[in-house]
């Protein structure tokens, strides 16, 4: 009670006042990011823009007018800045049934996934025209049986529509007989390039998982085609979680086509409220006008730019499908004991499209999850510095989660940028321990504190849809590693808070190249800004996921206030269990 009171005492000191040019933020701790001036009494915002940072003496003297905002003791931090995510995707709960483990969802077992499918297909009436029946999140680590769902299992939901269940990874599926009926899969169907469709022990008949590109494929044929007012409201309910996260600006990875078309509509028509990076997925920007229209720029219209490509060269290590050197510590069931995961590409198809990146001048964010995908990586950025020499890029390694120690060097000289995810210490970490690497590699994985000692800067990311945007849980990750379990997954790799609240500020603004505009709270730079209820430097580093996003502020503008979404969300829920569920299940209501 006392913090609701104190958070809606805050919002209405922050309220809007007509005539107010100025607003002074003072009364709490602000943390600027700026080594030359870490903290600070008060900040002036005008017309969102940071116009004084200083003591509060002299911002009343610089703008004695200003409509005063008292921060009560809160925390204020520049906004934070999402180093890698498919914000577009994010909204998928929309769409879909929330099949996400604890502490996000229920799905911890294979009844519980069909129980939550068979309400989802109860409650959206046919389901919603859609004619298929999707479900997003499960993770068969979490799970009680440790595996993936079948066919049959799947058949238990229904056998009249097609059945899709999404990994939590986005990398694998699980689909029902009508799913692969439609999709025209049989036993004959050959294993497309970069992906396996997964069969029953001792024959070829298909078991209903699909990896990688057999995943993305028949994905594609059974998907509902969105109309736009649809693909806008998952874009805005996907935006909305990135506000209640303190994220100022956020990306969208791997845009396809149709999302490239509809962002700067978004944008035209008001809905983005925060700023959006869209890296075009590399085989549609090659052909897509639009990576050589405006809005491919350091500028953004209407909150909206094109920042360079995404491409993606090899799986997920918690599905078992990155491409390691050393093969997997407990390898899928029917694989081989040298199974080591699979590329996307060939070694000469990722040198080739890389290379044409580079022709083009896009910076390019490759999802490289094995170090042997890292290594394809490496190698393709180096031929490409040297067929184009002095044409310097600064490509992003986006999750680098085995990377080798031997690795960072070598990136290091490339001015490879590194987005790390920390996070998946916490989901992923005992998993990676008992199942996917073993304990001694598990230790390294996302080294953030490697990549220090080599001199570089790194981002730690989330990856939404994948997990929730939540600033604090990656805070949390990215200083303490512990996993679910509460060991600590590779102590000697963890950072300051100091460091990891950097990664989602000022060096995520380096890795946009817009450092000069974002990223710390110093004069000329956008007013984006976030309160916190506490202070991440002086919290105990085990409570940092506790903290509470209060107010994100875009450009002087708040465009999240927890007080009134909590109250507006209750209201909109009132008298309905069904409608408070939903909203628990896309991540509203309750902090994870």
């Amino acid at each position: 009670m006392a913090l609701h009171l104190a958070i809606s005492a805050l919002a209405a000191l922050a309220a809007p006042a007509s005539g107010a040019a100025d607003t002074l933020y003072s009364g709490g701790t602000i943390l600027t990011i700026n080594d030359r001036q870490p903290q600070v009494e008060a900040v002036v915002v005008r017309d969102g823009q940071i116009a004084f940072v200083g003591s509060r003496r002299a911002a009343l003297d610089f703008s004695p007018a200003a409509r005063q905002v008292d921060l009560q003791g809160r925390t204020l931090t520049p906004g934070f800045i999402d180093g890698h995510s498919h914000v577009s995707g994010t909204g998928l709960q929309a769409l879909s049934a929330n099949l996400l483990p604890a502490p996000d969802g229920e799905g911890n077992s294979i009844p519980d996934l069909q129980r939550i499918m068979r309400q989802f297909y109860t409650q959206t009436a046919g389901p919603r025209g859609y004619k298929v029946l999707i479900g997003f999140g499960y993770d068969d680590s979490q799970l009680a049986e440790r595996r993936h769902p079948t066919r049959e299992e799947l058949d238990a939901i229904t056998t009249e529509i097609p059945v899709i269940l999404m990994h939590q990874s986005g990398h694998l599926g699980a689909y029902n007989s009508k799913a692969l009926e439609v999709a025209g899969i049989t036993a004959a169907t050959p294993d497309p390039e970069g992906g396996v469709i997964r069969r029953e022990p001792g024959s070829r008949v298909p078991n209903g998982v699909m990896e990688e590109n057999a995943h993305n494929l028949t994905l594609a044929k059974l998907m509902p085609t969105l109309g736009l007012d649809e693909a806008m409201a998952m874009l805005e309910a996907g935006q909305a979680l990135y506000m209640k996260h303190g994220y100022t600006t956020a990306q969208d990875g791997n845009t396809d086509a149709g999302t490239l078309a509809m962002l700067p509509l978004a944008g035209k028509t008001g809905k983005l409220k925060i700023d959006v990076v869209a890296y075009t997925n590399i085989d549609v920007a090659l052909s897509n006008p639009a990576m050589q229209g405006p809005y491919y720029s350091h500028q953004y219209t209407d909150h909206f730019r094109i920042g360079g490509v995404k491409i993606t060269l090899d799986g997920s290590p918690q599905g078992k499908t990155a491409w390691l050197t050393r093969p997997y510590y407990k390898v899928p069931e029917g694989q081989k004991p040298s199974y080591a995961g699979y590329p996307i590409f060939t070694n000469a198809q990722a040198d080739d499209l890389i290379n044409r990146a580079w022709e083009h001048g896009w910076q390019v964010l490759a999802h490289a999850n094995g170090d042997a995908a890292i290594d394809q990586f490496i190698h393709a950025v180096t031929a490409a510095e040297k067929a184009h020499p002095g044409k310097k890029l600064m490509p992003v390694l986006v999750h680098g989660q085995t990377m080798r120690r031997d690795q960072v060097p070598q990136i290091a000289r490339l001015g490879i940028f590194p987005s790390l995810f920390p996070m998946h210490t916490y989901y992923w970490g005992d998993w990676h321990r008992e199942s996917v690497l073993g304990p001694e590699r598990a230790e390294n994985i996302s080294p953030t504190r490697w990549v220090l000692d080599a001199g570089m800067k790194f981002t730690s990311h989330h990856d939404a849809p994948v997990v929730f945007p939540d600033s604090m849980r990656v805070l949390d990750a990215t200083v303490n590693r512990t996993t679910r379990s509460g060991y600590v997954l590779g102590p000697d790799q963890r950072v300051t808070p100091m460091e990891a609240l950097k990664s989602l500020t000022i060096w995520a603004a380096e890795q946009y190249a817009e450092q000069d505009s974002k990223g710390s709270i110093e004069t000329g730079k956008r007013a984006d800004l976030v309160v916190l209820s506490d202070n991440p430097l002086t919290i105990a580093p085990a409570e940092l996921h506790s903290i509470k996003v209060l107010q994100t502020i875009k450009d002087g503008e708040v465009v999240y206030d927890a007080a009134s979404a909590t109250a507006s969300q209750s209201a909109s829920c009132a008298d309905n269990p069904e409608c408070s569920r939903r909203l628990a299940d896309t991540g509203f209501g309750h902090h994870h």
